[in-house]
């Protein structure tokens, strides 16, 4: 099985030859890559309706391709109806194969279908990681409009090994995510 996703290929045979060259970095292994890719969904309404977790766990594993699974609250907050351990939300941590061909069905086919959409935000952690905050799930075309009966919202984390925000903005850059201004921060 010699299988290897575009962007996987596009990473090894250019992004790291040129982040070398940007950077000066001494060897290929300095350069940083993307390690995780982790899809969270808040599903707030699911204290009153358990079905909608279901739902929504069901969709995400439509689009990621992998099992989602609950996060469950921490403590009971009493003017939320909300008790410990119930599940308020679902996350899927995407890795290698998967999170390539992730990454490019996100920048090529769904990022583009937002209306009006205009570019990324480009404010990273401090460490090199990106949150994408996403408000509708069907940019994706996993999903079918008409069995939609509530609009979710998720956040993408793309986890890289850069040790500087200037380091993670260009190698997600060079992935081709979309950001509004295509400085270097």
């Amino acid at each position: 099985m010699n299988y290897k996703p575009q962007l996987r290929k596009k990473y090894e045979e250019e992004i790291i030859p040129a982040l070398t060259k940007e950077f000066n970095y001494k060897t290929p292994m300095q350069v940083p890559k993307l390690e995780k890719i982790v899809v969270n969904q808040g599903v707030g309404k699911a204290i009153a309706d358990k079905k909608l977790i279901d739902i929504a766990a069901d969709e995400l594993g439509a689009i990621t391709g992998q099992k989602a699974i609950k996060t469950l609250s921490k403590k009971d907050i009493s003017n939320f109806k909300l008790r410990k351990k119930m599940p308020i939300g679902i996350k899927v941590t995407l890795r290698k194969e998967r999170m390539y061909e992730f990454l490019e069905r996100l920048v090529v086919v769904s990022l583009p279908r937002i209306r009006d959409f205009r570019g990324v935000n480009s404010k990273l952690d401090g460490k090199g990681n990106y949150t994408l905050g996403i408000t509708e799930q069907i940019i994706f075309p996993e999903i079918d409009i008409d069995k939609i009966n509530t609009i979710l919202g998720m956040d993408i984390t793309f986890v890289t090994s850069a040790k500087t925000d200037e380091e993670g903005y260009a190698l997600l850059r060079e992935f081709g995510l979309p950001f509004k201004n295509l400085k270097k921060n």
